[in-house]
Formats: structure tokens, sequence, C-alpha cells
């Protein structure tokens, strides 16, 4: 009789093979944040232990921890050998090990395979010698699954990407990545070639609603995924079809935005979204840290951050003690000032009109005073001793071939 897992308000015990690999050490930090208070937005999911099996655990280790498993992800594979025989030996033979461990112990516990779309067999996967091996492994797992009664979950991954994903390896997204974010040079004989593409964090949460009964399964119809609620198969919801010129061409303008200072278009839920924290992992240390220009004068000195395509962008303004800044006003760009370190005064003005509003603000409370259109504005440090910085958000960058401002002093 198949083991009837409930996670609600209990502790569970998880194994997971490959624990070592690309998923199987992002599965691993999110498990252990659960299991740690770390990750708390998955209900009352519990975890007591995490077991992490590889290449260098015993079989002894995987003897105990099939006994003890209440749930079991299988992420252990071969995509690489040096031989072909060897992707049958890693694919398949493991996972007759590890359900024949399974069911010495008559642990009919929920099991999970990662599998490939290459499992298929079909269009150019029709003789992947890999595809063929994961395709056993699939047939095993389905048999063992009516052998047992136990719960199995097969998922066929198409391609993936994220954080700490191997370059130079079976990934080229994370091999673009990282000779981009290297100055490496990079080959691509199509440009025009779609790929889909599961980042992490996407396949990870998939996995967290599969230990939590909720996964998403469905049928295969080669490549394509036929969404059923008793489908043999499951399948991972958000995926992106991009082609290789696409994700080239944000690469190189990730790369230039310590130059530019133009964060690049990122949605939410996007691809692009997605690609960038990718990229943003493959730094090296020595592009984690960029210089930003400085506009220095007596008066003190003013620096952009960033900038935004559609959004404006941010400065930090510093002034010397007694120093006014300012002096003038706009026809349609307004600026928000927030004063983070020093004492000053924030005057504006209504053009036209005489009366002055004066707002004193301080970096011990922290506040927001925006520079309205059609009002002169200033920002006077008070301070004789300290200086005073100021955070500064415009709803547009500066054009200086339009620049929408004009002098004009608050008090007469």
């Amino acid at each position: 009789m198949a083991r009837v897992i409930s996670y609600n308000n209990r502790l569970m015990n998880i194994l997971v093979t490959g624990a070592k690999g690309f998923v199987g050490r992002n599965l691993c930090a999110q498990l252990n944040n659960i299991k740690n208070g770390k990750a708390r937005c998955y209900g009352d999911l519990k975890i007591d232990e995490v077991f992490e099996y590889d290449i260098d655990s015993t079989s002894e280790q995987l003897d105990v921890w099939c006994q003890k498993a209440d749930f079991v992800f299988n992420l252990a594979g071969v995509n690489r050998p040096k031989e072909n025989d060897e992707f049958m030996k890693g694919n398949f033979g493991f996972a007759g090990t590890l359900l024949d461990t399974l069911k010495k112990h008559h642990n009919t516990c929920p099991v999970m395979l990662s599998s490939s779309a290459q499992a298929s067999l079909t269009g150019r996967f029709g003789n992947s010698e890999y595809g063929r091996s994961k395709k056993a492994g699939e047939d095993l797992f389905l048999q063992y699954g009516k052998d047992t009664g136990a719960k199995v979950l097969v998922y066929r991954f198409p391609n993936l990407y994220g954080k700490w994903c191997r370059p130079n390896y079976n990934s080229a997204v994370a091999t673009f990545c990282n000779n981009i974010a290297n100055d490496l040079p990079i080959q691509v004989s199509d440009s025009s070639v779609e790929l889909e593409l599961l980042y992490i964090d996407d396949l990870i949460d998939e996995m967290i609603h599969a230990l939590k009964s909720e996964e998403h399964r469905c049928e295969f119809e080669g490549l394509d995924v036929h969404p059923l609620v008793d489908g043999r198969y499951c399948y991972c919801p958000v995926t992106h079809k991009v082609t290789l010129g696409e994700i080239v061409d944000l690469l190189h303008q990730f790369a230039e935005m310590p130059k530019t200072l133009m964060i690049p278009e990122i949605p939410a839920d996007s691809f692009a979204k997605r690609l960038y924290s990718t990229f943003l992992s493959y730094l090296p240390k020595e592009k984690v840290i960029f210089d930003l220009k400085m506009n220095v004068d007596q008066r003190g000195s003013f620096t952009e951050l960033v900038h935004t395509l559609n959004c404006g962008q941010v400065s930090i303004n510093i002034s010397k003690p007694g120093i006014t800044k300012g002096e003038h006003w706009h026809n349609t760009k307004w600026e928000q000032f927030i004063v983070v370190s020093g004492h000053g005064l924030i005057q504006l003005r209504k053009e036209s009109t005489d009366e002055v509003l004066n707002y004193e603000v301080s970096g011990d409370k922290i506040q927001s005073v925006i520079m309205l259109p059609g009002y002169a504005h200033n920002i006077i440090n008070l301070s004789d001793t300290e200086d005073l910085v100021t955070v500064m958000y415009c709803n547009e960058i500066f054009n200086p071939d339009k620049p929408d401002t004009y002098f004009d002093k608050v008090k007469k």
C-alpha cells in the first residue's frame, strides 16, 4: 500500500540525489531554508532533515536515507560522459539501485524523477543516447509506481539556467553569461535558433509544489506539453521561448550597465529579469565594484547612480556646510529629495508668486520632499560642520539638448 504523506504540521525527511549538481544544489539550499525557518512562504511545510546524496556518498548512507525518507527527489544523472554507455549506467542504473533500496525497506513514499525533453526521442532528439537513457529511467519509475502504488512524479525539463549553473558544459545560457561577464568570446552559429528555457527558481518552486502534492501534471506529445490533471508526467508551468540572438543582445545590454548606468527593462515575471539575475551571478570579483562619475566642485558633489528607460534616474547629492544648491524650476520634470544624512532646509516657491514653502529635514527622520513642476526650489545645508547627503530621484534622465531647467532664486 502506498505511503500517504501529509506535510501539514509534521516534519518531513527529504532525500535528494545528485545534491551537488546544478538543480540539486539550488533545491537543497531552498529545502534547508525551509527547514531552518528562513523561507516562510510555503505554508505549513516543515522539514526535519535534508539527506544530500551525491557521487561521494556511500551505499550505507543511501540505505539509511531510503529507509527514513518521506519524499525522494532523484536528480542524479550523467549528461556529459566519456563513453555513450555511461549514459545508461548513470541514468538508468542508479535509478534501479534507488528504487530497489526503497523496496527493500517497504518505503512507498513519493518519488520524483528528473528527466529531459530529450526523452521524447522525437525530432532532433530521435537518436539521442542521452534521451534513450532518460526514457529508460522514466519507464522504470512509472513501472515502479504501478508495482508498489507509490506516487511517481516524472518531470521532463527543457534547457535550464540560473545561478550556479556550470558554463561550458551543457547550458548555452550559462556559457554566454560566463563569457560575456568575463570578456570572453562567444560563438553563435545561428541567432534565430529558439530555445525553451526553464529558470532554476521556477523549477525549485515547482519542486516545492510537488512536495506539497500540488504538482502540475500533463501528457507529452513529442515536445508539446498537454496539461492533464491525471497525466502520467509532470511539468513546470513557467518557461520562456527565446532565440539565441535575443539572449546575446540582452546580455550585451547588461554588460554595458556600469558604463551607461542604464538598468535594462526587466518587467516582473519576464525572461529578461531572470536572465539579468543569472548574468550577475557570473561577474568576476573585480567587476562587482565599479566607479561612478562624481561631478565635484567647491560646493560638494553630484553623482548619478542609475538610469532607467521609462522611470528616470536616481542620484546622490552631497552639499558642504552652509551651501545652497538648486535655485531653478522645471516645466514638466519633477524630483524627490530625500535627505539621509545631515540637517537641511528645502524651499519651494510657485513661479509668479511670493509664498515660500519651507521643509526642514534631517537624516534623523527620513522624509521625501517633492519638487513640484512650476516651482523654483533649492536645498540648503544648515550645518556649519557636516555634509548634507541627499538621495535625488528625477522622473526623467537628464537631456542636455532639452534640460527643462530654468534658473530662478526661491527667495528674491
